[in-house]
């Protein structure tokens, strides 16, 4: 064999390599996106600011979780698994900012009764979100969840007492094709009260801020793009009313808004260097 055909059979050899190697791991990124990330759940910890907190109030545990769009033969284990890990944690406040149907209300009863195992010390809110209000109107939600124990918020807010102080919580109806009102949900609120806002989805942050200049808003929609590139965070595709604030903590002024990569799916089952959130905040 000469040397040039010896060269040849290398390199087809090295080509061959090559290509098994790009499609395993194309097979295995196509193995986590479709049948893991979308079934395992991940907490992330952040401290979050509250501008005028009380200082008996600094250390607050706070969950946050939403987007479940919750469809019951697909998302009864990982919501299950969910509650568990949420308990265990014990937290003072849990949120829930929307999306908890994805086109259909079929799902809603399985969902409250696992969503009524949750346990928070100073109680459980929640919101609309854009698949809600798209599917059903907002007093059918508030109607279900707060017979299963839920506060549900749209357009209102509420003065909790904890330790002694005052802690505001209010959220807006949802903002696609929905009705927010940020002057009735921020009603009554005193200008240098500690408050916590729900709004669905983040990029109403900059409207918030006009009504009320500091405050924390939790919010979700986004997914963190549902599939991000690896080691970069990158989101290829983001969704009306979530393309600034996609995913995090993000800060203006006095204010911060904090986006959850939330727990289900919409379009397509995948999540790919996206795994379903838990959102626990400790409150400073």
């Amino acid at each position: 064999m000469s040397d040039a055909e010896n060269k040849e059979i290398q390199s087809k050899k090295t080509f061959l390599t090559r290509r098994k190697f790009i499609y395993g791991t194309m097979g295995l990124c196509l193995a986590d996106a479709f049948l893991v990330e979308p079934n395992i759940s991940w907490t992330t910890k952040s401290n979050l600011r509250v501008p005028n907190l009380p200082e008996a109030l600094k250390g607050l545990k706070v969950v946050h979780l939403t987007d479940l769009h919750y469809k019951p033969d697909k998302d009864e284990d990982l919501l299950e698994t969910v509650i568990e890990k949420v308990n265990k944690i014990s937290p003072d406040l849990i949120f829930l900012t929307g999306d908890f149907v994805d086109h259909d209300t079929t799902g809603i009863t399985p969902m409250l009764t696992l969503l009524s195992k949750l346990k928070a010390k100073h109680g459980i809110y929640a919101c609309m979100g854009n698949h809600d209000g798209w599917t059903a109107d907002g007093s059918y939600y508030k109607n279900l969840f707060e017979k299963n124990g839920i506060h549900f918020l749209i357009n209102e807010n509420t003065k909790l007492s904890i330790l002694g102080e005052s802690l505001y919580i209010a959220a807006t109806d949802y903002i696609w094709l929905g009705n927010p009102d940020p002057v009735a949900t921020l009603k009554g609120i005193p200008n240098n009260a500690p408050l916590i806002t729900m709004v669905h989805e983040p990029d109403y942050f900059d409207t918030m801020l006009k009504h009320h200049g500091h405050h924390l808003q939790l919010s979700g929609h986004t997914h963190g793009g549902q599939c991000r590139v690896p080691f970069i965070g990158y989101a290829p595709r983001t969704v009306k009313f979530g393309k600034k604030y996609i995913y995090g903590k993000y800060e203006q002024g006095e204010s911060t808004v904090y986006v959850s990569r939330g727990l289900g799916t919409t379009g397509i089952r995948v999540r790919f260097s996206c795994l379903p959130e838990i959102a626990l905040h400790t409150l400073s």
